[in-house]
């Protein structure tokens, strides 16, 4: 632990597996007080809180439905009098479909949006007015590789995540005059419980790893680094950026060559 963030209060959403997880065992290495969000996986969220503690950090569990705006007003309260001010915040968790367009209904989309957009937005809102007065904060998004390298079956899910890095850039303006910094980061094909749950056979993992230039599937701390890093003073003069870990993936000349590809937040660090 360096103490990079000591006594600083970082709430991440979707912490109960994959990049989440990975990214509040990162926050509470350097000294953070770390609330672990989920939704419905309590034995992840405990299995997390269980690892921050093993690594001598301090963790809370705080169980909201970030697409439920009286859920997040309660974790938010709930954060504040029980943890502390809250100093960063990192919006992971998100809602996925896999349906072709044709077939995704009305319902489907509300649902997508509600997480990944209604309520991302208005969980930066409350956080931002928080931060307002206090010196200023950090908000991180998790974006996703396929906002530029749109795949099949995924319209939805892409649709939501273009809305994500175009309201980093947004809210990157109006925030910077109360010194609040809003970025993003957008992984690529990340090792996580979803990517190997939906991709079992490790030739097909093989397969996809051939066309990373890096030559293998990222790994959720991989991503952890990019978030804290982006959170640290080391990125002071870093606002409205989007950071690709993709291990080169968005730099190809002509995009996914398989039909049906797996993003790496099929469920990925995703508590949905």
């Amino acid at each position: 632990m360096n103490g990079r963030f000591a006594d600083q209060v970082v709430i991440v959403t979707g912490a109960s597996r994959g990049i989440g997880r990975a990214t509040a065992i990162a926050f509470a290495r350097e000294g953070a007080k770390v609330v672990v969000n989920y939704r419905a996986d309590e034995a992840g969220a405990q299995a997390a809180l269980a690892q921050i503690e093993a690594a001598g950090g301090r963790g809370w569990l705080k169980r909201a439905d970030i697409g439920q705006p009286a859920e997040v007003d309660q974790m938010v309260e709930k954060v504040e009098s029980d943890v502390g001010p809250l100093r960063v915040l990192v919006n992971n968790a998100a809602a996925f479909n896999r349906d072709p367009f044709l077939d995704v209904t009305l319902e489907e989309l509300d649902r997508v949006w509600r997480t990944n957009v209604r309520g991302l937005f208005y969980l930066s809102q409350l956080a931002a007015r928080r931060m307002v007065g206090r010196g200023g904060g950090c908000i991180i998004h998790v974006s996703s590789i396929g906002a530029r390298l749109a795949v099949k079956s995924r319209t939805a899910y892409l649709a939501s995540k273009g809305a994500v890095e175009s309201l980093t850039r947004a809210m990157a303006l109006d925030l910077a005059p109360h010194n609040i910094r809003v970025n993003a980061v957008a992984p690529g094909l990340i090792r996580t419980e979803g990517l190997l749950d939906s991709l079992p056979d490790p030739a097909r993992q093989a397969e996809l790893a051939t066309y990373i230039p890096d030559g293998r599937l990222g790994e959720a701390d991989e991503v952890a680094n990019a978030i804290t890093f982006l959170a640290s003073d080391a990125a002071r003069y870093i606002n409205g950026a989007l950071i690709a870990v993709d291990g080169g993936m968005g730099a190809r000349e002509a995009g996914f060559p398989y039909s049906s590809p797996v993003s790496s937040e099929a469920s990925d660090g995703h508590d949905r």
